[in-house]
């Protein structure tokens, strides 16, 4: 984990344009020569992604996707999830698969991508964030471990205006901490649709919930405890990274920490606790 500082490989991701009808022609095209040269038409792997309005975020994301080093033959599939900016004309320009839900909501997109992958095995990732070169093969190790059905990486969060690296470090320390305590009798609390893979045929057999809320991804994730083992990846250089968005809905980092150390509070007896899934039968995660 970097403990100062952003790693040096994020900032070939970060383009400076704000919307679609900025980035010129050449960032597709050397976008799209990479993603050429390294997608299949018969996968093995399918990196299934759900985007709503992130006409600018799903390039970055692509692009970062464009440089994964692996031999396992893979593809990208794409949902726009009911987009009401110009996240299907960036979509139509990248060489890429795309798909359009029109139901609103995480866990209906990724069914409906699951449905159309053509690999025997799912990645799921989000559009606001960027993957590690080395993604594919840290994730797909693990998950071709006898018994497992699947796993779920760790993630950090790109330092800005108020949010410091060594900050940050300290609060992803703390993250990692509690995933540890929880994966013990609730993994599912700690999968997280941005970094998580697993197998395809179970995961059509439970389906994500067709409804508009958070937690589809530990949902599946509890779902499919019934047909094998869940593993988390804990490869620091397999680790995805992320905006601050949603610590920033918290105010800050002190902020986003309590209510989150409240919240495992709260629930430490509880996670002592096994629970055997009831498929369909929901639990919330935060």
């Amino acid at each position: 984990m970097n403990f100062f500082k952003n790693p040096d490989w994020l900032s070939r991701f970060q383009y400076p344009f704000s919307a679609f009808e900025e980035i010129p022609d050449y960032v597709f095209d050397e976008i799209n020569l990479k993603l050429d040269r390294i997608q299949s038409k018969a996968p093995l792997v399918s990196i299934v992604i759900a985007a709503w309005n992130e006409e600018m975020n799903i390039l970055n994301c692509v692009a970062s996707l464009s440089e994964i080093k692996t031999s396992i033959p893979f593809e990208i599939l794409v949902v726009n999830n009911n987009s009401t900016d110009k996240t299907q004309k960036t979509l139509d320009k990248l060489h890429i698969r795309s798909l359009v839900e029109k139901v609103q909501g995480c866990g209906p997109a990724r069914q409906l991508g699951q449905e159309n992958a053509l690999g025997k095995y799912i990645l799921m990732g989000d559009a606001d964030c960027l993957y590690p070169d080395c993604w594919i093969d840290e994730m797909i190790k693990v998950l071709k471990q006898p018994g497992v059905v699947c796993v779920y990486g760790r993630y950090s969060f790109i330092s800005g205006p108020g949010f410091p690296r060594w900050k940050l470090s300290i609060f992803e320390l703390m993250k990692d901490i509690i995933a540890e305590f929880r994966h013990v009798n609730r993994p599912y609390f700690n999968a997280y649709g941005m970094s998580m893979a697993y197998l395809k045929e179970p995961g059509l057999k439970v389906g994500f919930i067709k409804v508009n809320r958070r937690g589809e991804d530990g949902q599946l994730c509890l779902d499919l405890m019934q047909y094998g083992k869940i593993k988390q990846v804990k490869k620091n250089r397999a680790r995805i990274w992320t905006g601050t968005r949603t610590l920033e809905l918290d105010g800050s980092i002190s902020g986003a920490l309590f209510i989150r150390l409240f919240k495992e509070l709260r629930r430490f007896f509880y996670n002592l606790h096994s629970r055997l899934p009831e498929k369909k039968n929901a639990e919330k995660k935060s």
